[in-house]
């Protein structure tokens, strides 16, 4: 085999392994994105079918239901609300009227089914997105009182 041949086969093979690599950190990266979306998305029907998603806001007063470890709350952005169910034990720094964010799908009867729940950890953190999210919601219900 000629040099040259040698020099084409091993940048042949190269590319053939960068673009292995790649396809494999592309299906890995689609397979753990979760998008966050809202309450008021998620009840005007913009959050995604049978793909994980993040939902936030606050957890609404009054709303936390235990049935052994299943537990029942609605999370709200003042604006809208979503029961979220959750089959586990909660973080510590979980409870009503504070910021949480969950993660898992809509089931069809409207129910966020959630597989993980993160709760915000001091008085003055709430995920970006989430305070971004209750931000716009209150701008909103007061363009709707006026």
């Amino acid at each position: 085999m000629k040099p040259r041949h040698k020099r084409i086969a091993l940048i042949v093979g190269g590319l053939a392994a960068v673009g292995a690599a790649s396809a494999l950190v592309l299906n890995a990266l689609d397979s753990n994105i979760a998008f966050f979306v809202t309450p008021t998305e998620v009840a005007e029907g913009k959050a995604p079918k049978d793909q994980l998603f993040r939902i936030g806001g606050y957890v609404q007063e009054g709303s936390i239901r235990r049935d052994n470890l299943t537990v029942h709350f609605v999370i709200t952005d003042t604006a809208r609300h979503v029961p979220v169910m959750y089959n586990g034990i909660l973080p510590d720094l979980f409870q009503e009227g504070k910021g949480a964010v969950a993660q898992g799908r809509i089931s069809p009867d409207g129910v966020f089914q959630a597989t993980q729940v993160l709760a915000k950890h001091d008085e003055n953190y709430m995920p970006p997105e989430a305070a971004h999210a209750i931000e716009q919601a209150q701008k909103a219900q007061k363009t709707l009182q006026q």
